[in-house]
């Protein structure tokens, strides 16, 4: 999943909070005590939730306020593809298995489930019911499958489902979704015919793409399924009861959700969206949230605070990404080999970034995957980049002889808008500029913004990020197919794409574990990315919050079995 690029404070938005201040005076100059009354009360509901955000722990109400830093662009989840959206959908969504609260597969919607190598079959819950009290059904799984593979809704994770049969001839247009290999015998039951044997197919079902959609609600709402809270049917642990767009958000308990019992918080309110890093540490220390993610610069506050300060891998790459389409600069191997000669991952790391818990970037693959018999980057190291810059100014010196340029013209860098993009992109921008002479011109966007500029191929580089979907190396191996559509640098080369179709019909450990080394190579060899660092979260949590759980695989952060306790002890 597209890893998150937090969102910025909006200046506009307090002006119109101003504004709308001086309208209430106006309001109450003129018509009396009563109509304020009423506006007052229609504001309280544009808030939502805001009212609510002055305690990080409620325990009166069992809920709990925290911050994100940026709003999910939508909640369809048959398109989702974003971090901030992911955490979302896995508080208000649930698909036939989850991840419980020890990392491992557990039953869902499905109380029980059986995979061979040509079939695999759920028994759903006839307990298990949507936030409007009716049944799922297996016919929900099968007409969200269907939705996502369909040409017209152009799902960046329609990939995901090419491991059913006739899922990418549904997808190319070749096949209509009705062809779609799935059969539901009865309400209750699932029968998934597979395209090849796939080791680690129950693990992906517990993703978004394989989540069930109500195919009435989905109609009724008319190209918008997602977009607001009225405009999504729930089948997990909680509900948006307001979302106010570019504000807030509250989720509050499912009471149709067929394990109710184990939700111990009534609502989370989501009461700020900033990347401001010092504003949410503000906010920690204020008693506003619960938790907050620390920066290097507010590390030292968090010690002087004697907190408790916590650590966790999630797993994420972060890496240059390059345009290889034939109308970008970057489409050459011998200035993207120039490029990778001067980059020093470990000076962006440890001098400029210098955010506890990352690891200079090595590989597509992250460390914490799983090999053979140990981690894969273990089993089979990186290949080692050693920096030239003598060999980097002759690589650029023949990039100019093949795309016949005296020089080379300003290279576009699409990054966010948060503090980090900025740091990032401004050492990329300086060192080569300082190493090859080359102008980079940094183009800041909103996520959103930056998200639909990606898509376009409307940049040089991008910096770019991915995090795990499920539990196998392939969740990053086949990023860089030609057909994948979050390949938003469209990267297309046969060698790779041979590669990506062995391992997929490969089930032996040894032998797939083999083929993404050579992925591996071949991304570095071809200088298809730059991989940039890991990253690792620093946080703090309030004392009074038990059982959150920060994940590698699914919601990054998951509150589905967090409980409030008192401890007296503040933060």
């Amino acid at each position: 999943m597209m890893a998150e690029s937090p969102l910025t404070d909006s200046e506009e938005g307090f002006a119109k909070s101003a504004g709308k201040q001086l309208l209430i005076l106006a309001i109450v100059a003129l018509l009396g005590i009563t109509l304020l009354m009423m506006v007052l009360q229609s504001l309280a509901s544009l808030v939502g939730s805001s009212t609510e955000s002055a305690q990080a722990i409620n325990h009166r109400n069992n809920s709990i306020t925290i911050a994100i830093r940026e709003e999910p662009p939508q909640l369809n989840t048959t398109v989702a593809t974003d971090v901030s959206s992911g955490m979302i959908i896995g508080h208000v969504m649930e698909g036939l298995l989850r991840m419980g609260d020890n990392d491992q597969l557990e039953p869902a919607v499905a109380h029980s489930w059986k995979v061979t190598d040509t079939h695999a079959h759920f028994w759903l819950r006839e307990n298990a019911k949507w936030s409007d009290g009716k049944p799922i059904t297996a016919h929900d799984f099968i007409f969200g499958w269907q939705t996502a593979l369909s040409p017209e809704v152009a799902s960046e994770y329609a990939f995901l489902l090419f491991h059913i049969k006739n899922g990418r001839e549904i997808n190319e247009g070749k096949l209509p979704p009705s062809a779609l290999a799935v059969q539901a015998p009865n309400d209750f039951e699932l029968i998934v015919e597979l395209e090849r044997p796939v080791a680690f197919f129950d693990k992906m079902v517990t993703f978004p793409t394989y989540m069930p959609v109500h195919e009435n609600f989905f109609k009724a709402t008319a190209g918008k399924f997602g977009s607001d809270s009225w405009e999504l049917l729930y089948s997990g642990p909680y509900v948006i009861s307001h979302w106010v767009h570019g504000s807030s958000l509250l989720l509050e308990k499912n009471p149709h959700y067929w394990d109710k019992d184990r939700i111990q918080l009534a609502k989370i309110n989501i009461a700020y969206i900033t990347s401001d890093a010092t504003a949410t540490l503000n906010f920690f220390k204020d008693g506003k949230i619960a938790y907050t993610s620390l920066l290097a610069e507010n590390l030292d506050s968090a010690l002087e605070e004697r907190w408790h300060i916590k650590q966790h891998q999630d797993g994420a790459v972060f890496f240059l990404e390059f345009n290889h389409r034939d109308t970008r600069i970057t489409r050459n191997y011998n200035l993207r080999r120039a490029m990778q000669l001067v980059l020093n991952m470990e000076e962006l790391v440890y001098k400029v970034t210098k955010m506890p818990g990352y690891s200079p970037g090595e590989s597509l693959f992250p460390q914490f995957l799983m090999g053979v018999h140990d981690n894969f980057r273990k089993e089979y190291p990186a290949p080692k980049l050693t920096l030239d810059r003598d060999q980097a100014r002759k690589h650029l010196q023949r990039a100019k002889q093949e795309l016949q340029l005296k020089e080379i013209p300003p290279i576009m860098m699409l990054t966010g808008d948060n503090p980090i993009s900025n740091i990032q992109s401004e050492w990329v921008q300086a060192s080569l500029k300082r190493h090859l002479g080359l102008d980079v011109k940094i183009d800041k966007q909103i996520f959103k913004q930056r998200l639909a500029k990606m898509t376009a191929g409307e940049f040089d580089l991008v910096l770019a990020g991915w995090g795990p979907d499920y539990d196998d190396p392939l969740t990053f191996g086949d990023l860089f197919a030609s057909w994948n559509l979050n390949n938003r640098g469209r990267y297309a080369s046969p060698v790779m794409d041979n590669l990506i179709d062995q391992v997929q019909n490969s089930v032996d450990p040894a032998t797939r574990m083999s083929i993404f080394n050579k992925i591996q190579r071949l991304i570095f060899d071809d200088v298809v990315i730059l991989p940039m660092y890991e990253r690792g979260v620093t946080y703090v949590v309030n004392p009074d919050l038990k059982g959150m759980k920060r994940r590698v695989i699914g919601p990054d952060v998951d509150f589905t079995n967090a409980y409030i306790v008192q401890t007296g002890a503040g933060r």
